[in-house]
């Protein structure tokens, strides 16, 4: 899947037809491109692009998706996601059983701290890409909980930290930084859509005391060991795939924090943030449950029902404290209608899920 001849070119105008051939000859062998052309930017904390592309011989995808390192936040990416995560995951040839982008090319220049990923354009096999403005029904949120499991059960315990090519895998430890958010910028723009006592919480209390120590016990081995996680799979992070297509599937982009934890962080960030606050409720425990029934693991390595219930539970300080930071942040990170959507959901669900108290029980 690397492509170790290949150097990086400085900018996207710079990926010639050569270049290109060379990138998908693994996938593609036979196809010559002809010609490159930058269809979109969506650039953010990383470059992104989608590259249109034409053959002079063979076929190949019409389009791809290409993203790379943005100087201008290679420290926070190295610091809250890691940099090379997602080139070194899919430069393993691990398999992730579950639906994501595949990828031609993951190429990485430490010394010029920079990698290129040339990756599959999902949206031409028909698929929906979700924000939380685009919530997700009760079903295709359970195709998404059924993919994690499998992503879990893959790598649970031992299976992770015996496997040398994922030795290079870090824990999911808090990273600094969000105890700096101006919070009250979040209180303003949420005014009374959350409860009261999600705008009484200080920074100090909500980023310490709560984020970073829910953060402290994924890499506990009880209950449950730790395993393989996305690390980051939001709403903003996954696409929903047509029926036709096999059965309405749901996948999941941007593996750049990829890290090992306990699955509770995976499991309660992508459904208290992909679902309606009402859908959320009224769905969670036999959601939950459809996870469980998932995990292809022996009886004894299984969690019970309450071990689930409780990280759950506790897993609502991760996505409060991340949405309350990016709401903070004004339009720096993400429009503002994403954000205001994600901390309204996150908020209902730490007073719904009693998120302290589950915490405190984690912790014993």
């Amino acid at each position: 899947m690397t492509a170790p001849e290949l150097s990086i070119p400085q900018g996207w105008d710079e990926i010639t037809a050569a270049w290109m051939t060379s990138a998908l000859a693994q996938h593609f062998p036979g196809a010559e491109v002809d010609t490159v052309r930058v269809a979109l930017r969506d650039d953010g904390t990383n470059r992104r692009a989608r590259l249109a592309l034409t053959y002079r011989t063979g076929t190949g995808p019409a389009t791809v998706f290409a993203k790379a390192v943005d100087p201008d936040h290679a420290d926070l990416v190295a610091l809250t996601s890691g940099l090379y995560h997602e080139p070194r995951l899919f430069s393993s040839a691990v398999t992730l059983p579950l639906d994501h982008p595949a990828v031609y090319a993951a190429i990485i220049d430490e010394d010029r701290r920079d990698f290129l990923m040339i990756m599959e354009d999902v949206v031409s096999r028909g698929a929906d890409p979700r924000d939380s403005t685009r919530p997700m029904t009760v079903e295709q949120a359970g195709a998404g909980v059924e993919g994690l499991a499998r992503l879990h059960s893959e790598y649970w315990g031992d299976r992770l930290t015996r496997n040398p090519v994922l030795d290079w895998v870090e824990p999911f430890v808090a990273f600094q930084g969000l105890e700096y958010a101006p919070l009250h910028i979040a209180h303003e723009r949420l005014g009374d859509t959350v409860p009261a006592e999600i705008i009484g919480l200080s920074g100090t209390e909500l980023f310490v005391d709560i984020w970073a120590r829910y953060i402290g016990t994924l890499t506990a081995s009880s209950p449950s060991p730790p395993t393989l996680l996305h690390g980051d799979p939001h709403i903003g992070n996954t696409y929903v795939l047509p029926a036709d297509a096999g059965g309405e599937h749901v996948g999941f982009l941007d593996w750049q924090m990829v890290r090992r934890g306990n699955f509770s962080l995976d499991l309660g960030y992508f459904l208290q943030g992909a679902l309606t606050i009402e859908d959320r409720r009224r769905a969670e425990r036999d959601l939950l449950e459809q996870y469980r029934n998932a995990l292809r693991l022996p009886e004894a390595e299984m969690p019970t029902t309450q071990d689930i219930w409780l990280g759950y539970r506790a897993s609502v300080a991760h996505g409060l404290a991340i949405w309350m930071a990016t709401l903070s942040g004004g339009d720096a990170w993400q429009r503002a209608d994403i954000c205001l959507a994600f901390a309204q959901r996150y908020a209902a669900a730490f007073v719904d899920l009693q998120t302290p108290q589950a915490l405190d029980a984690v912790c014993g």
